[in-house]
């Protein structure tokens, strides 16, 4: 029987990792760090597009059977296993073309407050004094923490090109089909926040072992001039720190955190609920409008982070 797919997406910085890593516990589930799929159907669709010499000879059905080959092929050793999460956090703005392909699917976006996901690229940056990365172009990209942080939150950068997607996907007419997943939560919380994951995508729970992670892609990060980029800490926790963004800065980017106020998306977001003393530090899977998907009320509040 033919693999499920599903998909990882949402920001950097933001758990896709620390969440893969969960999944792939199971035996039943493979799950990595990005993978090239995603860029390879973008790469297709651009050879056979509007325009392209082979674009007039090639069909819709051609073009889905050749986007389900490229998946077919990359997960060719992974016949074993019965779901496959795809992570790629452009899979955000080809939502309808995916489910099209596997119209099961389900999109699991791993998100934190902006601030959080630049301070954690800023840090990177930081931690090698002799190390320029392949993130900036020159000079005058990388010379301060205004111009890292800037360039990075361009529409067509690291940080700012996920963030716009994502919020396309949010608004989307398929955001039914779409989890937003909080890193603060998965990393204090990893087995509620787990299981409502695993409710959403309609799979049996496995119990995970959240003291013994190992998930490392050395060569991966050191390409990108970013060591242990990608490196999982073996316990999951939150690690608490001061931000080393000036506080303007900081503030400027904690404002852009949309999927906190979804009254117009039908996407489905694990967040805290107000902080009001009666549910400080409490979090809930909360439905942003009346849906008629299977998963509606099914999931009740969880209990308090302890």
């Amino acid at each position: 029987m033919p693999a499920q797919f599903h998909f990882i997406c949402g920001l950097p910085r933001s758990g896709s990792t620390l969440l893969s890593a969960l999944l792939r516990q199971n035996p039943r589930f493979h799950a990595g760090m990005s993978s090239p799929v995603c860029s390879l159907f973008n790469g297709m669709l651009g050879q056979l597009g509007a325009g392209s010499e082979f674009g007039p000879l090639v069909t819709t059905d051609q073009r889905r059977r050749l986007g389900k080959g490229l998946f077919d092929a990359y997960y060719a050793d992974q016949a074993d296993k019965g779901v496959i999460f795809d992570t790629n956090r452009a899979w955000s703005g080809q939502l309808a073309a995916a489910l099209d392909m596997f119209p099961r699917a389900k999109f699991i976006a791993c998100v934190r407050n902006v601030a959080w996901v630049m301070d954690s690229m800023e840090r990177r940056f930081r931690a090698d004094p002799y190390e320029i990365t392949k993130l900036f172009n020159n000079d005058a990209e990388r010379s301060n923490v205004y111009s890292r942080v800037e360039t990075l939150a361009q529409r067509n950068r690291m940080v700012g090109g996920p963030w716009a997607m994502l919020k396309q996907a949010f608004y989307s007419d398929e955001a039914d089909r779409l989890l937003v997943v909080d890193y603060e939560l998965l990393a204090q919380a990893p087995d509620k926040v787990l299981k409502l994951v695993y409710e959403f995508i309609g799979e049996p729970w496995y119990e995970h072992d959240y003291e013994s992670l190992h998930y490392d892609e050395p060569e991966f990060d050191r390409n990108l001039g970013l060591p242990d980029l990608h490196k999982v800490r073996e316990k999951v926790a939150l690690q608490h720190r001061r931000s080393v963004l000036p506080p303007d800065l900081f503030a400027q980017y904690s404002q852009l955190s949309f999927w906190q106020n979804g009254a117009d998306s039908a996407a489905r977001v694990i967040a805290r609920k107000d902080p009001t003393p009666q549910h400080a530090g409490s979090i809930s899977e909360m439905p942003s409008r009346p849906s008629n998907s299977p998963l509606h009320g099914t999931l009740a509040p969880l209990t308090e982070i302890g």
